[in-house]
């Protein structure tokens, strides 16, 4: 017979556990809690979990306009930046967020585009996500529109979000 496992967190003001058999726990503040495995009177060492406070906001940072030129042998549009804002300030609560972008072309089909790195991007420390747009077939589009969204963790959009990006195709 397996033993069952406990979880129960060493931090209560950081961390509650809702089940303590699943391990499902939820961050009641910011900062870093504790977690720890018990089976009987055998502990496991503690686990640091980081618990973020909800993003306040995601704006562009600089233009929100970018041409690719597609006859240029690398045709990368300049760098689409968005910046994620959250109290208290710090790398902690900043670094490792999630921003979705999504492209969207308009009247040419057997177009094709990509996102770089791609079409989820984590914040840096300083909040900082980026990605640029890469034509790569088909015919060449007037231009294409890139949302940039970021949701909570109960799933409802970060105000500012989406943030709107035009990226406009030159022969």
């Amino acid at each position: 017979m397996a033993a069952a496992i406990t979880w129960v967190t060493l931090d209560t003001a950081i961390l509650q556990v809702v089940d303590s058999t699943a391990g499902t726990t939820v961050g009641k503040a910011s900062g870093i809690g504790r977690v720890q495995a018990r089976v009987g009177s055998l502990r496991s060492n503690p686990l640091n979990v980081t618990v973020q406070p909800p993003l306040d906001s995601i704006t562009a940072v600089g233009s929100t306009m970018s041409t690719v030129t597609v006859s240029a042998p690398d045709s990368l549009s300049d760098s689409l930046q968005v910046e994620a804002w959250a109290t208290p300030t710090g790398a902690q609560n900043l670094a490792g967020r999630r921003v979705a972008f999504a492209a969207t072309l308009y009247s040419v089909s057997g177009t094709t585009v990509a996102l770089v790195p791609g079409d989820t991007v984590r914040t840096s420390g300083g909040g900082l996500a980026i990605v640029q747009v890469r034509y790569t077939a088909g015919s060449r589009p007037d231009s294409v529109v890139v949302l940039a969204s970021a949701h909570r963790a109960d799933g409802t959009p970060v105000p500012g979000s989406p943030v709107h990006f035009v990226v406009e195709f030159l022969p």
